[in-house]
């Protein structure tokens, strides 16, 4: 393990490929009462494009909130990372830090050395954001009321590609973001 500068959490590698990746409402809202606020098929089918082969990595509440017939994430490996020792969740590993997580993901997972997909919630974005070096940011064009909201996007990330407003199926306007940071 090697200590990176940007935090006091270690990563598996030099060479691990951290991703976050979340949508949110232009006012930052990301979620209500434990739902998304908001359809859109089209981010649905990005996210799985983009997290298929690989290991996501996400807490209890992220979890708990996926409906139960899309539980576990099919043709990912799906790491849930819990305070409850005795917690358990059928169909994903489940551990107790992030460090642990990605130890896991780097050295346990059918998908290494595949990118490794931070998918929420809240404090398992705040704790990931110092290691990550990719970010897919799906920005809906909506102001609706919540009680989760999006991570701040570290300042040395620079914005490497964004689509052209789209209307989904849903009426909704969105794009897609996405970001890269050199490592350090």
């Amino acid at each position: 393990m090697c200590t990176t500068p940007r935090s006091r959490l270690q990563l598996p590698s030099e060479d691990a490929r951290i991703g976050l990746i979340w949508a949110q409402a232009v006012n930052g809202v990301i979620g209500d009462a434990g739902s998304i606020p908001w359809r859109l098929p089209e981010d649905l089918i990005r996210f799985k494009e983009l997290t298929l082969g690989g290991a996501v990595i996400m807490g209890r509440r992220t979890w708990d909130s996926l409906p139960e017939r899309f539980r576990p994430l099919a043709g990912r490996d799906n790491i849930v990372v819990t305070r409850q020792e005795d917690w358990v969740a059928e169909g994903a590993t489940v551990l107790h830090s992030l460090t642990a997580a990605l130890d896991w993901a780097a050295q346990e997972s059918a998908a290494a050395p595949q990118r490794v997909w931070i998918i929420g919630g809240g404090e398992i974005y705040r704790q990931a954001m110092p290691l990550a070096d990719h970010l897919e940011v799906t920005e809906v064009d909506a102001e609706p009321v919540g009680d989760t909201l999006a991570p701040v996007i570290d300042a040395a990330f620079t914005q490497t590609a964004v689509t052209e407003w789209q209307t989904s199926r849903t009426d909704l306007r969105y794009r897609f973001v996405s970001y890269h940071r050199e490592p350090a």
